[in-house]
């Protein structure tokens, strides 16, 4: 099984709306990758939480499969962890995880 996992940690509308969540979605719906996860990490999930437009990406990525998370600690320090909670992300403390994904021969990690 070949896992693609997508840590995204830029809050910025653009590079979400134009690369980093265009690509996600269809790495998903087209197969190119057998698992998808987007961790939402840092000032993204600002992003996600005050802009309606992205949430609703990030709704159709998690219906279309993508497995999304994000980073509990980072959500707890700008106060997003029950905006995430109830959009339905995995709020996790994620480091030892984001670890083992990079550990893993079969997952391959990317940072945008």
């Amino acid at each position: 099984m070949n896992k693609l996992v997508v840590l995204w940690k830029d809050g910025d509308k653009v590079n979400a709306e134009h690369m980093i969540l265009m690509y996600t979605l269809n790495a998903k719906i087209r197969n190119w990758w057998d698992e998808v996860t987007l961790v939402i990490w840092g000032s993204s999930g600002r992003l996600v939480t005050e802009d309606e437009g992205i949430a609703l990406i990030v709704k159709k990525m998690m219906e279309e499969g993508v497995i999304v998370r994000a980073c509990k600690a980072c959500a707890e320090g700008m106060h997003t962890v029950e905006k995430l909670e109830d959009m339905g992300v995995d709020v996790v403390y994620i480091g030892k995880d984001f670890t083992d994904y990079l550990k893993n021969t079969d997952t391959q990690v990317i940072t945008l």
